[in-house]
């Protein structure tokens, strides 16, 4: 499998659909690398706390940035802020809005993982043109499902009328979390040997949709229109409103995965077998950037993907009809893993076990080594060496 998964996206990005312009994020109006250094820049600008060490609320340092983390007494607070992004516009085109507050939900919560901690609270937050209580009552839907699958609280939240400033509905939030403060996932205790398992992906979940959208609409297909790929998938139930084949819109608005399940009953496993969770050594989110955010985990280690999760048919449609590189692809796309845990290897086939009977699909992927910082892959031309 894994030879035919390297030869698949090579084909489809050399021969595409007689483009001769290969199409990616940047063109589309992400720019990864500029965003990249906004935020540093931004980060730059902030004061880091005003809470001295040793209180509530004072920071603590946490590599990676997956999520915040404060002291709280004997515990820590987890927090992490995201949004839906340009997914949206799909929703608001075809005014279907079932999936959208788990695709909130789901790019919060799933942060907060990586850093060991447990969500247990959410916040949202609603920005519209004009507000229309029919689309209200499908988003509120929409976070209640997303509620129950991360077994959170919704706090609170706030919607906000902004005629001028928005033109369609956004969505974002935050979510909260808790920890033991020995129980910090950090990265810190990784080294070359461990084993990384992955989880698979439902699909595009919430990362590249501005590609995805200047693809669509180069192909001249309409979202409305018939899939134009087998968009079954195993382990995966895509939004449906219509009857017979599904849309196109159906399939790109199936729902990001939450990995709280199985992710929190794992660390709470592990710790009620061995009083800790340092078994897992770093836990890495794979969104805007791809197989990038492993480098996030790290200053000095490295990651070989030698055997990657079976990709879903959209992002081989997509690299056909962008004509888009392998190299953007696995930048831009999670390309069917949604989550990587790297384990020790001691621990791993029993971890590996435990993950595969909550969430089909699990496996070894590859390992982490000391030869660089640097994200390599079976695909020669999948090299990632910055964040």
């Amino acid at each position: 499998m894994p030879c035919i998964h390297k030869r698949l996206i090579h084909e489809t990005s050399c021969s595409g659909n007689g483009m001769s312009d290969s199409m990616d994020y940047a063109s589309s109006g992400v720019d990864i690398d500029l965003e990249g250094a906004a935020v540093a820049s931004l980060i730059g600008s902030l004061q880091r706390s005003t809470r001295k060490p040793g209180t509530p609320g004072a920071p603590v340092d946490l590599p990676g940035g997956f999520g915040g983390l404060i002291e709280f007494g004997d515990h820590l607070l987890a927090m992490a802020t995201d949004g839906v992004g340009s997914k949206l516009q799909i929703a608001t085109a075809v005014n279907q809005w079932e999936s959208v507050g788990i695709d909130c939900m789901a790019m919060n919560v799933n942060d907060l993982l990586c850093v060991g901690a447990e969500p247990i609270a959410f916040v949202d937050y609603i920005a519209v043109p004009k507000p229309d209580p029919v689309v209200h009552a499908a988003v509120g839907a929409s976070l209640a499902k997303a509620c129950e699958l991360a077994n959170v609280t919704l706090a609170g939240g706030e919607t906000a009328s902004l005629p001028g400033i928005v033109t369609e509905l956004d969505l974002s939030g935050t979510a909260l979390g808790y920890l033991a403060k020995d129980d910090a996932i950090t990265g810190e205790t990784l080294q070359a040997g461990d084993v990384l398992i992955g989880l698979p992906s439902s699909g595009i979940h919430s990362n590249g949709f501005s590609l995805v959208r200047n693809i669509i609409k180069h192909s001249g297909l309409g979202y409305e229109d018939a899939c134009p790929f087998d968009s079954s998938f195993d382990g995966r139930e895509i939004a449906r409103w219509t009857e017979g084949s599904p849309t196109f819109a159906e399939v790109l608005l199936t729902p990001t995965r939450i990995y709280c399940d199985p992710v929190v009953n794992l660390l709470h496993h592990l710790k009620a077998e061995s009083g800790t969770v340092h078994g897992v050594h770093g836990i890495a989110h794979i969104t805007g950037g791809g197989l990038s955010n492993l480098l996030r985990l790290h200053d000095s280690l490295g990651w070989h993907i030698e055997s990657p999760m079976p990709i879903p048919p959209e992002f081989v449609w997509l690299q056909e009809n962008g004509n888009v590189t392998d190299l953007e692809m696995h930048r831009t796309f999670n390309m069917g893993l949604g989550m990587v845990l790297a384990v020790s290897k001691d621990a791993s086939e029993t971890i590996l076990e435990f993950l595969a009977a909550k969430n089909s699909g699990a496996q070894i992927i590859g390992h982490v080594h000391d030869d660089g910082h640097k994200v390599t892959h079976m695909n020669s031309e999948v090299l990632f060496q910055h964040y």
